[in-house]
């Protein structure tokens, strides 16, 4: 089946494990909204963590659009993530 998250919604799969015990993300390629992201809306010092750095960690591919705001998408198999608002549609289609 399809997972799909879009923005920070990626988070909710932060602790997620493969049937083996490895984490979700490692080794998939992914977005989320990115630390870039976060200081332009000036969310850095009141979010809890960082979403790219934490899926980084948990062994994401991650990447992102060349200009911070715009559109990306990343498909990886079944994992589809947007990496903010802007990317709802393309992670729709």
């Amino acid at each position: 089946r399809i997972v799909s998250a879009v923005c920070h919604g990626p988070a909710g799969l932060l602790d997620a494990q493969r049937a083996d015990g490895r984490p979700f993300f490692e080794g998939r390629r992914a977005t989320g909204f990115t630390n870039t992201e976060e200081t332009l809306a000036r969310l850095k010092d009141v979010v809890p963590f960082l979403l790219e750095d934490e899926m980084k960690a948990r062994g994401a591919d991650f990447h992102s659009a060349l200009v911070p705001l715009f559109s990306h998408v990343e498909e990886d198999g079944n994992l589809i993530t947007g990496q903010n608002p802007k990317s709802s549609e393309g992670v729709a289609k």
